[in-house]
């Protein structure tokens, strides 16, 4: 049967990448979905293989009815991450902002904002953690941190997190600043002069034009600043998950359960930021 050049060119392609998908297959989805199988069975390892006992949701009841640490290391990290997230984006913004604009050393200014991505990898932000490293800047010393340090805790909590996390915040703001950007350079410049020729101030352009223009680079940004810091190898729930995969009563599969537990708890933020800052059709 003689083939169409359409259909031997698809042919080509999925050939060419068919390495990266025997590898996505074998490499991360099989184990994808063999933890979520893990999960509901507790491991047996015996001279002659791994014997599994189907438990339904046992591991999942027992991680918030009886385990005593987990639920706390889990609140603690999703709190961290609903509070870091909007705190790293506001932080981008600002940056690319500023970065946009035309200054001296403009490339300068962009690499160093960008140069802790380069250094700091997983595993040297672990020992910079580790070793305090982002408590270089002392926060308690300064007048905001005692001031908001005597107001009510559902009013504090918020900014004295904030002080408390700059470094890190800093840290963990390089490749927003880069995609948003690059979309605040995908905006014509026309548009901007226009707006002012009308009489609009920078306030109001920044939330009439640029704001709703940069939101879908805003989308990117969020999602990519929860996943990066849902991965952080040394939050709470990924140090529990790590040290359980070995527990002698039931080796893989409670640990199987808290990821998943964790990752769909990841999912529902991301969704969130989704209905929050997806684009909207203006109705005319």
């Amino acid at each position: 049967m003689k083939l169409s050049k359409k259909t031997r060119k698809a042919l080509a392609g999925y050939l060419y990448i068919s390495p990266w998908i025997i590898g996505f297959v074998i490499f991360t989805a099989y184990p994808f979905f063999y933890s979520l199988y893990l999960s509901f069975f507790n491991l047996d390892f015996t001279v002659f293989g791994i014997n599994s006992t189907f438990v339904g949701l046992k591991h999942y009841i027992y991680a918030f009815r009886t385990d005593a640490s987990f639920p706390i290391q889990f609140w603690d990290t999703i709190i961290d991450i609903v509070l870091s997230t909007p705190l790293i984006l506001v932080f981008s913004l600002i940056a690319a902002i500023l970065l946009n604009n035309k200054l001296k050393a403009r490339a300068f200014f962009r690499l160093l904002y960008f140069l802790p991505v380069v250094i700091i990898s997983g595993p040297v932000i672990s020992e910079l953690v580790i070793n305090n490293a982002a408590q270089i800047v002392d926060p308690r010393k300064y007048f905001i941190y005692n001031f908001f340090s005597v107001l009510p805790n559902t009013i504090s909590y918020p900014f004295i997190y904030m002080l408390n996390h700059l470094v890190l915040i800093l840290w963990f703001s390089g490749v927003q600043i880069i995609l948003l950007l690059a979309g605040l350079q995908k905006i014509n410049a026309g548009i901007y002069e226009a707006a002012k020729i009308d009489g609009a101030n920078n306030w109001i352009i920044f939330w009439k034009i640029t704001l709703p223009l940069i939101k879908p680079f805003l989308l990117v940004a969020a999602i990519y600043t929860i996943v990066d810091l849902a991965s952080f190898a040394n939050n709470p729930v990924n140090i529990s998950i790590t040290q359980r995969m070995f527990d002698i009563d039931k080796p893989y599969s409670y640990s199987a359960a808290l990821s998943w537990i964790y990752f769909f708890s990841v999912m529902i933020l991301i969704g969130v930021a989704f209905l929050l800052l997806r684009p909207r059709e203006e109705k005319i």
